[in-house]
């Protein structure tokens, strides 16, 4: 059954970027990809990607030959171009529109919400939303864009260290019937 998870890094104080949109602070912290909640292990179960424009630009922008391995939906009002290649979609819709197109694409796999905590809290609204996996690293910005700037009630489902990060996989609850 295909979950849409959102997988991701935060700072201590709840920020995915800095101000800036920089991702530098993330990537100076040691963690193992193999190791518990790791992003070898999270990325063989990913059939489909739904990414925020500013987290593509960032990409494309520190490693330019980068390509997406699954089909990737890059949520944008912007006029961008893919590159050659690349099995990108950019779309304004609204993430409900497009969710379907997503689950059939990532073929029994699931679909990764990447970059952009409002991008996630929009799957979340329209109950598209199933995990949060967060490593949480130890330092603080102090600013930047928010981990999910929105109320997303969770439940802890597991808990792990992985070299630097507390990693913590959480259910989403859905809301019940009428309330």
């Amino acid at each position: 059954m295909t979950r849409t998870v959102y997988y991701t890094a935060t700072s201590l104080d709840g920020f995915i970027a800095t101000v800036d949109h920089s991702l530098d602070w993330l990537l100076s912290r040691e963690n193992d990809v193999d190791g518990p909640m790791g992003y070898d292990g999270f990325i063989t179960g990913i059939g489909a990607v739904a990414m925020g424009a500013t987290t593509y630009l960032w990409v494309r922008e520190h490693d330019p030959d980068w390509l997406p391995e699954q089909p990737t939906w890059v949520f944008t009002h912007r006029e961008l171009t893919p590159p050659p290649g690349a099995d990108l979609r950019f779309t304004a819709d609204d993430p409900a529109r497009v969710h379907a197109a997503m689950a059939e694409a990532a073929g029994g796999r699931d679909v990764w919400v990447v970059g952009g905590g409002d991008l996630a809290g929009q799957f979340a609204d329209r109950g598209l939303l199933d995990e949060v996996v967060v490593a949480i690293a130890p330092v603080t910005l102090g600013g930047g864009a928010p981990l999910l700037p929105r109320r997303v009630e969770l439940e802890v489902r597991e808990c792990a260290r992985n070299g630097e990060f507390v990693c913590v996989r959480y259910g989403v609850r859905r809301s019940p019937a009428g309330g």
